[in-house]
């Protein structure tokens, strides 16, 4: 198969070097003009019938019979079969055309027309090699399965896998669905440094770098959050960014280093104002690129349609765990409990920590229809308002979906007092070994005191919802080009 695999290649390279003597290299060629895609010829036909169009792409069959032959031609809307006859585009370039291969990219101009079996195709009168294949698809032998060279060679997964380019076609519906229904209510799009001296608005281990010009460390940005509220101060009262941000951590099905994130900020509203933003986008999204507020994932039906369910942090516990957090008095207390339920936690975590990791072991799993979860113990959120009539807790929401988390959001805080003390805690915790702390951010902070109205934020990780919303079990199958390890590692 090796030998026979590289006689192949050889092959391709002569047939190029035949066509470069002849005064036929494709290379040379630097335009076509397209004028119809295969779609718009099938759906349009009755219109299209016996006219002349010309259609591009990738040849992926081609069946030659003596004077006449077939071929298939695959462009970025699907496909559409090539009926080419020596005597309609001449000896020489019919005999040229016989040596084309699978995977040569092409260009046919002809009239639209039935076959005897009623397939829709365009009878050619030119048929030109626009760009040689020299290497072979991987269907030839073997078929494009293996997930590990999918995500390594995307190019070739988008020819060989149509639902593949269907997902990533999906993902930029998604996108600029969710850009029309911000910019529909006001919302200002925005976009704020990736290299930042200071990490923060998230627990997350940045990326670290080097500057040259500068001869100063830099890190890859974790949040938006900090230069979108340093916004909010300085007076446009909604801004959102969708951007990369970078977080060095695990891969697995859920997480990989670098992803999308969105972030939006509404001065005068609270985290209920935006739960209702939450609730009215995912909506809006769902029936614009599905058609519909009911969408499949896995063996679940996720219904977008109904109200939100809207549960404390508190109740969930009590609901999945069993757990009363109102007896639970102390740190002491919270780790007895978590004793109990086999719940893994460290010497730094608090009772509020312990009440996050109880939640995340006996309650995510269950939350598979659209769930805010509200009200988070304040050890967790550094960013968040306290809730005035409680200030364990503070005024911040999750929202999720299939047991994932899908977006987190505050009632922010806007107190520049408060936060230093949060970021003081957050301090003590890095020095203590947590990885994912916050540092003090003293430009943020003047931010702050010069003032920040009142403010509802939120992020979305973009990723997951593309995954929900196209059916895809991992997230390496909605982003284009996945880090992967280096085969040569």
């Amino acid at each position: 198969m090796e030998q026979n695999l590289n006689e192949i290649l050889k092959l391709r390279r002569e047939k190029l070097a035949v066509l470069q003597e002849m005064g036929k290299d494709p290379f040379v060629i630097t335009k076509f003009d397209q004028t119809h895609h295969s779609v718009d010829i099938k759906e349009n036909y009755d219109e299209l019938e016996g006219k002349t169009v010309s259609v591009a792409g990738r040849m992926m069959f081609k069946r030659v019979m003596g004077k006449a032959s077939f071929c298939n031609v695959q462009d970025l809307k699907g496909s559409i079969q090539a009926y080419v006859a020596r005597d309609s585009i001449g000896v020489e370039d019919y005999a040229l055309f016989k040596k084309y291969d699978v995977g040569d990219i092409i260009g046919v101009t002809g009239e639209v027309f039935k076959t005897k079996t009623g397939e829709i195709s365009v009878h050619a009168s030119s048929v030109t090699l626009l760009s040689k294949s020299l290497q072979i698809l991987p269907e030839k032998y073997h078929g494009l399965t293996d997930t590990d060279t999918r995500y390594r060679q995307r190019y070739t997964d988008l020819i060989m896998n149509r639902e593949v380019k269907e997902t990533f076609v999906k993902r930029s519906k998604i996108i600029s669905s969710i850009r029309r229904f911000l910019d529909d209510r006001g919302f200002m799009e925005v976009e704020t440094p990736m290299l930042v001296q200071n990490a923060g608005g998230a627990a997350a281990r940045p990326f670290e770098t080097h500057f040259n010009a500068l001869d100063e460390d830099l890190k890859l940005r974790i949040s938006l959050e900090l230069y979108l509220k340093r916004l909010i101060v300085g007076g446009l009262e909604k801004v959102y960014e969708i951007g990369r941000v970078f977080r060095n951590e695990g891969l697995d099905t859920r997480h990989n280093p670098e992803f999308t994130l969105m972030e939006l900020y509404q001065a005068y509203t609270d985290y209920h104002g935006m739960m209702d933003l939450t609730e009215a986008m995912y909506r809006y999204v769902a029936q614009q690129v599905n058609g519909s507020m009911q969408v499949t994932y896995g063996e679940n039906v996720i219904d977008f349609e109904k109200p939100f369910e809207r549960i404390t942090m508190v109740d969930a516990v009590k609901k999945y765990a069993g757990v009363d957090w109102s007896e639970v008095k102390s740190t002491a207390d919270a780790r007895a409990v978590a004793d109990k339920l086999h719940v893994e936690y460290e010497e730094r975590h608090q009772k509020g920590d312990i009440l996050s990791l109880i939640f995340e072991e006996y309650a995510e799993c269950h939350l598979i229809q659209p769930t805010f979860v509200m009200d988070h113990p304040i050890e967790i959120s550094p960013l968040t308002k306290k809730k005035p009539e409680d200030p364990e807790y503070v005024e911040r929401f999750e929202m999720f979906i299939n047991g994932w988390e899908m977006a987190n959001a505050y009632s922010e805080l806007n107190d520049p007092i408060d936060q230093r003390e949060r970021f003081k805690a957050q301090e003590a915790m890095l020095a203590a070994g947590d990885e994912e702390a916050n540092t003090t951010d003293e430009d943020f902070l003047n931010a702050l005191e010069i003032g920040m109205p009142p403010t509802g934020g939120i992020g979305y990780g973009i990723d997951r919802l593309v995954m929900i919303m196209t059916n895809s079990p991992a997230i390496r199958d909605v982003l284009l080009f996945p880090t992967m390890k280096s085969l040569d590692k």
